[in-house]
């Protein structure tokens, strides 16, 4: 029997490989001889550049960065061996980096991110992985474009410095000039699970903006300041990405990184699997074992357990899940590739019970072994 496992994080608990190393350990103690691979799954949420290091090989890169409020951090973000930088946004803009009292997208930047990026430039690398999942900010990418060297004026030609959502409507003439010298030389692939365009009904502050701090009066303020800058650009440079599948991920940065940097937009499930061969892993599987911390509604919509089912099915596997908790609506998992889903919760318990590291992997291996032995049972 050929399993292969690749379980998404366990947000607070697991890790993509923690997951699948307990997933194993249950299958090998049902099946000793079974051929058991387990392999890293991330959607460009948190957790990407670690799930996409612990395949490739490589280090983790610490370096001081602002964080959505302006505050140093010590952000890291993964170098391969094979010298590509992959990037969590959410590690220097990200929405958990705010206390819940202090979030606002008026005052938060995404300067910390393209901190980042420079960071890895100056040790030499051209090939980057953004994932960007979990932001805090709805600032059009300004902050970001800022630290890697772009300058931003008013209507007055007065330059805008220390840029965030707020000021993105005074923003009139963009000057280039000054820009990193290596950036014509990067490739940005940019993992991107939502469909969002720019500004609009469906843009970055009308469906974000609430759950990043923002109420009414700062939702439409900022939509109209994403809205007019698009036209600037468009007026200015001819460039005109405001509508494009993915521009408002992450509060705009899906905008700025095509418009500015030459990123492509790609679905996070996509580019993992790919960089980590997936799909040829599946070849010739019997059963595919994934997972996340809560299986609902959502988990069809871009998550990455459901798309790698997908794989799992072009390649004739049977596909399994485990899950931390199943709300509403996970029952659709079923008609999108996943055969059956397992809660792995095994007694009335606290939150913070629930998420202990070590409870939640003697859960997730007890259940999985549940499952093995009924398997086991039925081929006999």
């Amino acid at each position: 029997m050929k399993i292969v496992i690749a379980c998404d994080s366990f947000k607070e608990s697991m890790s993509s490989m923690e997951a699948g190393e307990a997933v194993k350990r249950a299958a090998l103690a049902v099946f000793p001889e079974a051929e058991v691979i387990v392999s890293p799954l991330a959607d460009g949420g948190e957790g990407t550049a670690e799930a996409l290091l612990a395949c490739l090989g490589g280090k983790m890169i610490e370096c001081d960065v602002q964080n959505p409020m302006g505050e140093t951090i010590t952000a890291r973000y993964a170098l391969t061996d094979n010298n590509i930088a992959v990037i969590d946004v959410a590690a220097a803009a990200g929405l958990a980096l705010v206390p819940p009292e202090e979030r606002n997208p008026l005052e938060a930047s995404s300067y910390g991110v393209g901190q980042m990026i420079d960071n890895a430039i100056r040790r030499g690398c051209r090939d980057f992985i953004i994932g960007l999942g979990g932001s805090a900010t709805v600032d059009g990418g300004v902050g970001m474009l800022e630290a890697l060297g772009l300058k931003f004026f008013n209507r007055f030609g007065d330059r805008i410095r220390g840029l965030k959502g707020a000021d993105v409507a005074e923003i009139k003439h963009i000057d280039f000039s000054d820009g990193n010298r290596h950036i014509p030389d990067c490739r940005f692939r940019i993992a991107c699970d939502v469909e969002n365009p720019l500004c609009g009904p469906n843009g970055a502050a009308e469906v974000y903006g609430p759950q990043k701090g923002a109420d009414e009066k700062a939702v439409k303020y900022l939509d109209t300041a994403l809205f007019d800058l698009a036209d600037t650009v468009k007026m200015k440079f001819h460039r005109d990405t405001k509508n494009l599948p993915g521009a408002g991920a992450a509060g705009g940065l899906g905008w700025a990184f095509v418009t500015f940097l030459n990123g492509t937009l790609e679905k996070g499930t996509d580019i993992v699997a790919d960089t980590t061969d997936l799909k040829q892993k599946l070849e010739g599987a019997d059963l595919f074992v994934t997972g996340e911390g809560k299986m609902d509604s959502q988990s069809v919509q871009g998550k990455a357990p459901v798309g790698a089912a997908a794989l799992a099915k072009e390649c004739g596997a049977a596909t399994v899940a485990f899950c931390g908790c199943a709300g509403e609506g996970a029952e659709l998992v079923n008609d999108a590739g996943i055969d059956a889903f397992f809660p792995i919760l095994r007694t009335v318990t606290t939150l913070e019970e629930a998420l202990d590291p070590a409870t939640a992997a003697a859960n997730l291996e007890a259940t999985a072994k549940q499952y093995f032995r009924a398997l086991a049972a039925h081929d006999k």
